[in-house]
């Protein structure tokens, strides 16, 4: 599940991100009182898999993504949630996910780069290809699915991520939050308490939201959510009242209230997030690096 995003350095503010970053999974579960608690993120292969991931124990999230995928062979959330385990593993490789570096645009791009992992791109390529095709069968079974639905825009928010932040096709990378941003309007449709879906669109709208005027006029034009309060207010609907993505949209709104100027309160977020996930490092060195 841009769908990733960006800590203010410590001293000047940040250069506003130009990434569409909007994928279907990732960090972590709040235990600060400035968000209501979700359900615990345990006592399920799936839910072992989310929390594994969100403490970057990939090999441990592929082990019970996997274990779900057996007991539950028609669900196309099993292999989308084993893909998030692998652009996210990637992700770490290539530094993706050391939120320092999305602060400062220029220091992402300029970056060394390592080689992208090809096992890694193929296990990534073949589970949004096995999800897609189950939720594809499902929406043929019963096209009022909210679960397949809800699959499709987590599998394009991810493909939107990969094509970002690893392949550098902006293009490519909003058409795919397009369709991500599509089909969780369609899940939410059939199903408004599927609060993780609000996530894609609250997405869209904030990242969008920052892009210069004439660029969001055309984005509007073209169907594009661009509200920034609209996208600020899905992110708190989805922190509070979502489960699997409830943690990234608290991420996000951490990400904002930095890019704000509103250190105290996004250090806060991060300190939640260091306490629930120990063994995710990410947090603590970004905690380190503001006063």
């Amino acid at each position: 599940m841009q769908v990733t995003l960006p800590v203010a350095p410590l001293s000047p503010p940040p250069a506003r991100p130009r990434r569409i970053l909007l994928s279907g999974l990732l960090l972590l579960l709040l235990v600060t009182p400035l968000f209501a608690a979700s359900t615990p993120l345990s006592g399920t292969p799936l839910n072992d898999g989310y929390y594994a991931l969100y403490n970057l124990d990939f090999k441990g999230a592929h082990a019970h993504f996997q274990q779900w995928m057996t007991s539950h062979p028609d669900d196309p959330l099993g292999p989308a949630s084993d893909a998030a385990a692998f652009i996210f593993n990637e992700f770490d490789l290539l530094g993706v996910l050391d939120i320092e570096l999305f602060a400062d645009d220029n220091r992402f791009t300029s970056r060394t780069r390592p080689a992208i992992d090809p096992v890694i791109k193929q296990g990534f390529a073949d589970r949004i290809a096995q999800s897609e095709r189950l939720a594809n069968a499902a929406l043929q079974r019963n096209p009022k699915d909210a679960n397949a639905y809800y699959c499709l825009a987590v599998t394009s928010g991810m493909q939107a991520d990969w094509a970002s932040l690893i392949d550098r096709h902006e293009y490519g990378a909003f058409k795919f939050s397009e369709l991500a941003s599509k089909y969780a309007k369609q899940a939410l449709a059939i199903n408004p308490t599927l609060y993780d879906a609000n996530l894609a669109v609250g997405i869209e709208n904030y990242m969008l939201s920052l892009k210069a005027a004439p660029i969001r006029w055309f984005l509007g034009m073209a169907g594009a959510g661009t509200n920034k309060a609209e996208g600020v207010r899905l992110l708190k609907l989805t922190s509070e009242q979502g489960h699997y993505l409830a943690p990234f949209a608290r991420l996000m709104l951490a990400v904002g209230e930095l890019r704000d100027g509103r250190t105290q309160s996004g250090k806060d977020i991060l300190i939640g997030l260091s306490q629930e996930f120990p063994q995710n490092t990410l947090y603590q060195r970004q905690i380190a690096r503001l006063h």
